[in-house]
């Protein structure tokens, strides 16, 4: 379960409109350490076509579209995160050592890679004097724990 100012969410309908994604706080209870990431709601799939459904194409010049992309909805309702230790507890079925929290909605791609860069700076995740409350190895993959040892 999501918890958004200590209201659930559970459902697509609980979110405000216009919801791309959020940016939310995992934490592991036992050792009180968490994760700061993002998450979309939706993401594009591409569908190839069957031969019943390109012969439905109005015809084109050029080249015959072989696929579609789609919007489906993502994984958000039993996400956790991506860290490795994350997983590995989840794995093993501890599902009840980790509390969701969503800190912030976003409308837009950018704006979530925004919100998460600004929360992990701002929460100082990877930095040697706030970095051990916090799972994160790295942002954006450009910036490491290890280059602050």
């Amino acid at each position: 379960m999501w918890l958004y100012q200590n209201k659930e969410i559970k459902t697509i309908e609980d979110l405000p409109l216009n919801t791309h994604g959020f940016i939310y706080v995992t934490t592991h209870i036992p050792t009180g350490k968490k994760y700061l990431g993002k998450k979309s709601i939706y993401h594009n799939v591409t569908k190839k076509l069957g031969k019943k459904e390109l012969a439905e194409l109005p015809v084109t010049r050029g080249r015959q579209k072989t696929s579609i992309k789609i919007e489906k909805e993502s994984d958000w309702k039993t996400y956790y995160g991506s860290e490795t230790f994350i997983k590995q507890q989840l794995k093993e079925n501890n599902h009840q050592d980790f509390t969701r929290e969503i800190i912030q909605f976003v409308t837009t791609k950018k704006q979530l890679t925004y919100y998460e860069m600004k929360y992990q700076f701002m929460y100082g995740v990877i930095e040697p004097e706030t970095g051990d409350d916090w799972l994160n190895g790295n942002l954006l993959g450009k910036f490491f724990r290890k280059d602050f040892d």
